[in-house]
């Protein structure tokens, strides 16, 4: 398998003037709706944001669901309080959980590449269809070996044995559970799951997930109603 090589990226253009030609280098990009800063890498021809995306306009209680209203959760929180909800050591770690509805923000369902669905994503960023997810896990490998090289490495994070892992792509996908479609919490340390903005059928939508215990990237179908992270992609 031939080699790849990984290097940062951001969407402002007075960082994207001021890099330099070194691979691994770190820039970063900031959401003006928030504040919220974010490391970001390119892997073959998409820029990811290396981190689990964060913006909270309003937080539900695990019980609240819906296929249809967009709802955001934040992993163990039981409340409605923002402030609170961001002042939880998962979400200075692992961001958001979102419902489909709140991930697509409106949008409609797309297997375009690019998705053309800005979604939940900031200005300039989009969410990935499942072809551009597809594309990302073609240029790793495969699906095989595709989540080995996009997971955190070690077990700081991710349950023992976190097999595979290397995070040679740079794209740092930590194990941050995900709220199920009956409202409960589950998949801490063990799974990261991330929404594409591609439909499956009327209550189903695609997605990605990446297990402690595999080196394979799996695609699923998954209950809108149930909530995982988002990744956005820059726009080209």
């Amino acid at each position: 398998m031939g080699m790849f090589l990984v290097f940062a990226s951001s969407c402002e253009k007075d960082d994207d003037d001021n890099n330099n030609s070194n691979n691994n280098t770190t820039n970063t990009f900031t959401d003006s709706r928030d504040g919220n800063v974010y490391q970001t890498v390119t892997i073959g021809d998409q820029v990811w944001m290396a981190e689990n995306l964060k913006y909270l306009p309003s937080v539900v209680g695990q019980v609240a669901g819906s296929e249809t209203n967009p709802y955001y959760y934040v992993y163990g929180f039981d409340g409605t309080d923002v402030n609170d909800a961001k002042a939880t050591s998962y979400y200075t770690a692992y961001g958001v959980l979102y419902n489909w509805p709140a991930a697509m923000a409106g949008f409609a369902s797309s297997t375009a590449n690019p998705s053309g669905v800005q979604g939940v994503c900031p200005n300039g960023w989009h969410l990935p269809s499942e072809a551009e997810w597809t594309e990302l896990t073609d240029y790793l490998g495969g699906d095989s070996v595709a989540a080995g090289k996009m997971k955190e490495a070690g077990t700081s994070h991710w349950n023992s044995p976190n097999t595979g892992a290397d995070n040679s792509s740079g794209f740092t996908a930590l194990p941050d559970g995900y709220r199920g479609y009956n409202g409960g919490w589950n998949g801490m340390g063990r799974y990261a799951g991330f929404w594409s903005a591609t439909n499956a059928t009327g209550s189903n939508a695609w997605y990605r997930r990446l297990d402690y215990n595999d080196a394979s990237m799996h695609w699923n179908d998954r209950g809108k109603s149930s909530a995982v992270s988002v990744r956005c992609v820059k726009d080209n």
